[in-house]
């Protein structure tokens, strides 16, 4: 129903009312949907190709189930950072401290466990500091007005130096963990055949892509990538929106880091460094726009495994280590430019 300019739309049990151009950004939102769904479709074709040349090229490899017990193994370490990331540059934004964030929750896990032993109370004091780390990057982003990128570099250094303070080059065994049940729930043996950790990355990949495409604050993540003021016309709390994203990145880098501590049994202070660029590298390589305003748990998730796997398959078909960085950079720009003309052709 219009009025004067206006349309009343049914949304949450009652009518409220937009003004046209608000009513068309709805409709550009569906639109948004229907392409994200043909980028999706073509990075499944893409990580298809990938592995029907692993396949081709070391069938003896790729054809056993230990290499893809090493990808599950390993992968979701940085691959549950880049579904928490999905949502971050989703929403027109980046965030460069998770590394660091992962890093020192981790040493405080490592810490706490070690002093008194009980490991719950070690998880509660890292996830907080995970949540404390993605509160002070929303602090400098929406309170202070920093741009998220020179923000989130600060952030990144401070974090790391923090860890160097504090570890003064040490480790902290965590041994004594394989002792305890929150072990095996985070990164014991499924049947001693598949790894917990490969779990918790397909269940939080479900609630992502749930969250960002079946709930109501998933699309205000959207709206907000899209166009800030056209959000606040709606009646979108931008700046709240902001704050819980930056926040649940710092809830899952500290996660992460619980998850790659466990794996190995022991903290190392630079643990987290390799993580940056393959996770950003997933979540761009998934299809996910740098410009904000579309994203794709599904693109990213599939991206992870592009991304986890292409080392282990460059040696395995007979290329030097020489050539990981060059294929890298080749698949990323592949298919980013696949995307990019996908988008343009459809638009």
């Amino acid at each position: 129903m219009s009025f004067h300019g206006q349309s009343l739309l049914f949304c949450g049990g009652s009518f409220v009312t937009v003004s046209f151009a608000q009513l068309e950004r709805l409709q550009r939102l569906k639109a948004v949907r229907l392409r994200l769904l043909r980028l999706e479709i073509s990075i499944t074709a893409v990580v298809a190709g990938i592995f029907l040349l692993f396949i081709i090229g070391n069938p003896k490899v790729f054809t056993r189930f230990d290499i893809y017990y090493s990808f599950m193994s390993t992968i979701p370490f940085f691959g549950i950072m880049a579904l928490a990331m999905t949502l971050v540059v989703t929403l027109g934004e980046m965030d460069l401290s998770f590394p660091s964030v992962l890093a020192f929750s981790a040493w405080m896990f490592g810490k706490v466990f070690q002093v008194t032993g009980n490991i719950w109370l070690a998880v509660l004091v890292c996830l907080a500091i995970g949540l404390g780390a993605g509160a002070l990057n929303s602090l400098l982003i929406v309170r202070v007005g920093i741009p998220s990128l020179v923000a989130t570099i600060g952030t990144m250094f401070f974090f790391r130096g923090m860890v160097n303070v504090v570890a003064q080059g040490k480790g902290i065994p965590l041994v004594k963990a394989k002792e305890t049940i929150f072990y095996y729930l985070c990164v014991g043996r499924i049947g001693e055949v598949v790894p917990a950790q490969a779990v918790w990355m397909i269940v939080l990949g479900i609630g992502f892509w749930l969250l960002l495409n079946r709930h109501r604050f998933g699309s205000h993540i959207l709206f907000v990538g899209d166009n800030e003021e056209s959000s606040r016309m709606m009646g979108i709390d931008v700046e709240r929106v902001k704050t819980i994203v930056f926040m649940q990145m710092g809830f899952f880098a500290a996660f992460a880091g619980i998850l790659s501590t466990l794996e190995v049994t022991y903290f190392w202070p630079s643990q987290g460094q390799g993580y940056l660029l393959t996770t950003l590298a997933a979540v761009f390589i998934g299809g996910t726009s740098v410009f904000g305003g579309m994203g794709t748990i599904y693109g990213s998730f599939v991206g992870a495994l592009i991304i986890g796997s292409l080392e282990a398959g460059i040696i395995a078909i007979g290329l030097s280590g020489f050539w990981i960085q060059l294929i890298y950079g080749l698949i990323i720009m592949v298919s980013v430019s696949i995307y990019a003309i996908l988008l343009r052709k459809r638009g």
